[in-house]
């Protein structure tokens, strides 16, 4: 009788041990779904429910790091920051080469600015993703607010080589040249930037560099 007992154990054991890895995957793939759905809905502007779809999708699978990166962004348009920031960490939890989510969680630092803490999570962006322009330019950004000139133009010059006709660049780093005291590089900038379509370089030029030079 008890071996009958210990048996049918064994067997239960078996089959338990056979099951999980299917109802893993199972898991994963109804998450995956759950989390394009969320995607959609992002797309669509409706993010109060995209939030709702990427619940249930980490509830679907803990280690879904699309659904968390997804729901950090949603978090961000309401202004949750501290949110979004969990949510990044976790990403970066399971994912620690996912350059968006240091990319993201910059974003959420330099909003509650932390410009040192963004400069940093703008650096690793860039070390998993050397021409990831967007994480120069918002390390420029927050370069500027610290009023590291010169490291902000060159974040702007290293977009430019990636991208020699990124307009925000060229307008940034004229701006940055111009309060750096570099008063005719910063114009010329400006006046690319307006040559390339920005026509707010222009009123820059009128309102700064005309009445500096006239001075």
């Amino acid at each position: 009788m008890n071996r009958n007992i210990v048996a049918l154990y064994a067997f239960l054991v078996c089959l338990l041990v056979i099951a999980l890895p299917e109802t893993a995957v199972m898991g994963q793939e109804l998450s995956y779904q759950t989390t394009e759905k969320g995607k959609k809905l992002f797309g669509e502007g409706v993010y109060k429910e995209a939030i709702i779809s990427f619940n249930k999708a980490i509830e679907q699978d803990s280690l879904n790091y699309q659904a968390f990166y997804f729901r950090g962004k949603t978090k961000m348009l309401f202004e949750d920051y501290h949110g979004a920031m969990k949510d990044y960490n976790r990403v970066l939890d399971i994912n620690p080469s996912f350059s968006e989510a240091y990319f993201e969680r910059g974003n959420v630092k330099f909003n509650l600015q932390d410009y040192y803490g963004a400069i940093d999570d703008y650096g690793q962006t860039i070390k998993l993703n050397e021409d990831h322009v967007q994480a120069y330019y918002q390390r420029g950004q927050a370069r500027k607010e610290l009023e590291a000139y010169q490291d902000a133009i060159n974040d702007c010059t290293k977009i430019l080589e990636i991208h020699p006709k990124n307009v925000d660049a060229f307008y940034l780093r004229g701006i940055l040249r111009i309060e750096h005291g570099l008063l005719q590089e910063g114009c010329l900038d400006l006046s690319k930037a307006g040559e390339l379509g920005d026509l707010k370089a222009y009123e820059m030029i009128r309102d700064i560099c005309n009445k500096k030079h006239l001075e």
